[in-house]
Parts: C-alpha cells; structure tokens; sequence
C-alpha cells in the first residue's frame, strides 16, 4: 500500500495515529539537526519532520538529498506542530518520519510548480503535465469535472438517454471547415471529424429516443483567435415533440442548476431579447447586460446640421460613459486612439461632455447647439457628469465598434464582476445570412434549422427578413449555448437547401440520408448545444478557456508538449494513397 491518507487529509484528531504517505516533494528546508518537507499531492500538502533526536541518521541523511518534485513515500506518527500553518488544511500537524523510500528521482523542472510561477504560458505548455501540478490547474480541471457531472446529474434525472455518435463521418458544408481523415481500405476516400453530432442527434429522434445528451468532442479547422480550440467539447442534447418555450424552460432550469450547485448562486429571471434589438441596443447577438450603456441611435437628431461625417453615414449611435466628464482631455484622446486601432477600425469618435450645472460641451459645438446635445443625452441614456460618445459609418459595422467599445469600457470601470452572472436568451435570428462578397445567402445556423410559422413563403421573396426558429443562451456577454427547432420534413429541408444553393443532386449526395429518414415518420424536435469549455471558464470566474482544457493547442493550432501536428513518413503517405504538392522552401 503506497499510502494510507492522503496529503490533504490530516488533522489534529489523527496525533499519534501511524500513516504512510506518498507524493511529490514540493519544498525541503534543512537546518542541520532538522529538516521539514513539504509534500504534495492532488489533495492537499503536509508538512514531514526528521528530527535527529528522532529520526535515524541514515534516513536524515536521505532526506538530505531530496529535489523539488522528487516522488516519495514515507511512514511515519502524525505529531502537533509547534509552528502552526493556518494558511493549509494541515497546518496543524506534520509527520515524524520513520521511513523513507524514493520511489523517482526529478530533474529540476524549467519552471517553479508553485501557484505563482515563473514559467510563461509558452513553457508552461510544453511541461503541461508539469503545469497540471500547480493549484490553479489543478483545480480548474476538478471543477471542469464537477460541472460535467452536476450536467450528466441534471440531465439523466430528466429522462435523457447519454448517446455516442461517431468521429469518423462524412464531410458537410457546416460553416467551418472539416478536418478530413484518409481511409486506408477505400483508397482516394476520406473521413471528416464532425463539427457537432448535428444529423446524428435528429437521427436519433426519428429512432424514438425522445430525449438525447451527449459531451461530445467537436472539430473544426479554421483561423483560429486568441480564446478558441481546433478541437472544443459540447454538451449536445436534442429533444422530440416539443417547441420552442419546452427547450428553453429546460435548459434555463439545467443552467440555474449549474450556478446554484457549482457556484452558489440562484438566479430567477432569464430575460428574452430579439435579435433585433440585441444589434439595435448592444451592437451584438450576445449582450453583456450586466451593466448598461445602451446604444442610442442619433440620426433624426444629428443629420439636420452641416456635419459631412454625420450626413454621410448610415448609422450614427452613442453611448453614455457613466461619470465619464471626469476624463481629461488626454484620457478621451486615448479612448479615441483605441477606437481608430485596426482591431475596431473606426475613423474617429465625436463627444459631448454632461456638466454638473445642465450644460454641455461637445467636439463638435460648431455644428450642434445646447439644445441639439441636450437631445443627445436623452437619447442615450446620459445623466449630469456623464459623457456622451459617439460614432458613425455603416450600420453593421458601427454596431461592432461601438460595442467593441462598450466592453472595453466596462472593464476599465469594473463593470464586468465575474461574480455576479446575468443570462439572456436571444431569440428569433434572421434564418439567413448574406455574404456580402458572393451576393449569396448561408444559413445564419445550419442548414437544418426551421423557419419560423408561416414564414417559409417568405424564402422567395424576401429571404433576408426569414426568421429561424433558433435561440442562444447568453451569460455575461458570452455565448454559452445554441440551437434552434429542426426542420423534420423532406419537402421542408428540399426547398431550404435549394434557397442555399443546393441542387436536387448536390442535396441528394450530402444529404440524402437525413431526408430518406424523414419519410420513415419524423417527429418534431429541437435541440441545443452547450460550449462546455466556455461555459467552465465562465462559471469559473475566468475569460480563458484554455485554463480548463487538460491539454489545450496554442494560438497556432499546435500542441507543442507533444510537437503535433506533425509530417507523415513516405510509407504511411503511400499506404493512404496521398502525395503530397508543397511549394519548395
């Protein structure tokens, strides 16, 4: 037996109690007659003593020669501490040694494994299962497993059936592309790496399973940003014979219980916004309504003046920075900077300042009198000491700007506590979504979402102002979950595929499984899936993802602890039948 207890697990109750141990050696202080180790486990650290009035000189002189993160087992009497640690668990007691085995020798690692280290993320990477080690780490991954539990926990108690679907399928136009994979017996064929279980899961339902979950690893191979995997984890549910209100109210009740278990906190109300007036208020589909600063749009009050900039734009739109006049002249040349950097693209930003006495001063006072800027603080919501600010150009563009904007301020005014979680269901998406550059439409979704009732007339003549019967879950300007009700009908998912561009063959050949199944007696479903790694840093008071994955890529798509991905040799190239046309260096 390499132990008894575990390092996080003894107390003054267990004085005089004999107890092996094993971990890792986090530190070791030598003064001569007497040494303490500090050894560590996944549970917790506790403190060894050899004492040479007690401890025999051989094993005195062993521990003398122990390393950071050396793997050791001892035995040994729990003893009081006369020097106590309120800072540990353990800090009441230590161990008198009476035996001591190493059962690994360490190299000194690249960085300390201390939960304030020294090694950048880069390093840290690379050493992952040295990283792991650490607190912060280490914890963030037993959380990641208490929510995936409370999850299946939730889910089983309300009738869902847990389902894998397979990996290996074929590729489909999902939005992003596919990971393929070479097939070694159907030589010139490949596999794709499913993006989500998408056609699976409806599948399911027209088998009659009524209710399916799975968490599920999910692939898609695009440019990647700074918070975002190759490879991600989704909580993947679908639901038979039921709208729109029964998914949402279950997956409200599944996210209360997620905050009230894992966090402690008990939330009420899941307020539901539109689309529409999501980009109208917020400039995005995924509000952080934790704080305020709704958009206020400016046309009808700012285009009756001799302002080029604001006359020639399709949107002009602010926003009041609460207490905002307190910025000085620079501090507002700096916001202005941030704004016109590439990453928001902006080209300038006007302002008008709230005095205490009901006055304003603005940028533009040469255009716009007392009463015109008056106007403007009513419109967006602005009080006395508060400053307006405002933007203008394309609409889509200006909205995203302007809440690039919006956030950044909420983070310099402390605004975005990640202690306090405020949800929102965004509902009614336009079914649609046109490519500027082709001129075409894309499913905004999937291919298989529904139009809303009594709107799939509208595909002919006005596909733009098509709704889809989809829905996202938003909690603190985060997109946490989505779906949408599916189409089930043959003739339904025909006329949807040919408004995207698909003809009656190329539907047929990528899809002709699904809608063969939907002649064998469909029933109406819906679904939605949860980000889990988004969803993991969120309730764990974090923005980054990467924190809760075991073994996460870099910014580049790469796992640099295991050097992947990495070139095939000839032999493998020749048995999958792939040549390979690189440009030469």
């Amino acid at each position: 037996m390499y132990r008894s207890h575990d390092c996080g697990e003894l107390r003054l109750s267990h004085i005089n109690t004999e107890v092996t141990l094993s971990g890792w050696v986090q530190k070791s202080r030598d003064k001569g007659f007497i040494i303490w180790v500090d050894l560590r486990d996944r549970y917790g650290v506790t403190q060894l003593i050899f004492d040479e009035e007690r401890t025999s000189k051989a094993i005195i002189e062993q521990a003398q020669k122990l390393g950071r993160e050396f793997v050791i087992q001892v035995k040994g009497t729990v003893i009081e501490r006369e020097s106590k640690n309120k800072n540990i668990p353990t800090g009441d007691v230590e161990v008198l040694v009476k035996e001591l085995t190493i059962l690994n020798e360490a190299k000194l690692p690249p960085f300390t494994i201390e939960d304030k280290t020294d090694g950048g993320e880069e390093l840290r990477m690379k050493y992952r299962y040295l990283d792991i080690r650490r607190n912060p780490v280490k914890n963030n991954l037993i959380f990641r497993s208490k929510v995936t539990q409370e999850v299946r926990n939730f889910l089983s108690n309300q009738d869902f059936i847990e389902v894998e679907t397979p990996y290996l399928i074929k590729s489909t136009p999902e939005g992003a592309r596919d990971f393929v994979v070479p097939s070694r017996m159907n030589e010139g064929e490949f596999y794709a790496l499913p993006q989500s279980p998408q056609t699976f899961k409806q599948l399911l339902m027209v088998g009659g399973m009524d209710k399916y979950f799975q968490i599920v690893k999910c692939f898609r191979d695009e440019d990647l940003r700074a918070d975002r995997q190759p490879e991600f984890t989704q909580i993947d549910c679908e639901m038979a014979f039921v709208d729109q209100e029964d998914i949402l109210n279950i997956f409200e009740n599944l996210t209360r219980h997620l905050l009230k278990e894992v966090n402690g906190v008990e939330i009420e109300k899941f307020p539901r916004m539109l689309y529409d007036d999501a980009m109208r208020l917020y400039g995005n589909d995924k509000p952080d309504i934790r704080f305020g600063m709704e958009f206020g749009e400016l046309n009808a009050i700012t285009q009756h003046k001799e302002f080029k900039v604001f006359n020639d734009a399709e949107l002009v739109v602010g926003i009041a920075i609460p207490g905002g006049n307190s910025y000085t002249r620079k501090e507002i040349d700096k916001l202005i900077d941030w704004v016109k950097r590439p990453q928001v693209g902006a080209l300038g930003m006007i302002y008008s300042r709230c005095n205490d006495d009901g006055s304003f001063k603005s940028s533009v006072d040469k255009f716009y009198d007392q009463d015109d800027l008056a106007k403007w603080a009513e419109v967006t919501g602005a009080k006395a000491g508060d400053l307006v600010v405002v933007l203008s150009g394309d609409t889509n563009k200006v909205r995203a700007q302007l809440s690039a904007l919006r956030m950044e301020i909420a983070e310099r005014l402390g605004l975005r506590d990640s202690k306090v979680f405020a949800p929102l269901w965004v509902i009614d998406f336009p079914l649609l979504e046109l490519d500027e550059e082709t001129g075409h439409y894309h499913a905004m979704h999937h291919p298989f979402t529904s139009p809303k009732p009594g709107q799939i007339e509208l595909l002919d003549s006005k596909p733009g102002e098509v709704k889809a019967n989809a829905y996202d879950l938003v909690l603190n300007g985060n997109e946490i979950g989505g779906g949408s009700i599916r189409i089930h009908d043959k003739e339904t998912q025909a006329i949807m595929l040919k408004h995207l561009g698909f003809s009656e063959e190329e539907a047929k050949a990528q899809f002709g499984f699904l809608m063969d199944a939907f002649e064998y007696g469909a029933p109406p479903h819906g679904g939605l899936a949860f980000g889990l790694d988004r969803l993991v840093s969120i309730l764990g008071g974090q923005e980054t993802i990467r924190d809760f994955i075991a073994f996460p890529k870099n910014n580049s798509g790469r796992d640099v602890m295991i050097d992947a991905p990495a070139k095939l040799d000839n032999a493998q190239l020749k048995e999958l039948s792939l040549q390979l046309d690189l440009p030469k260096e």
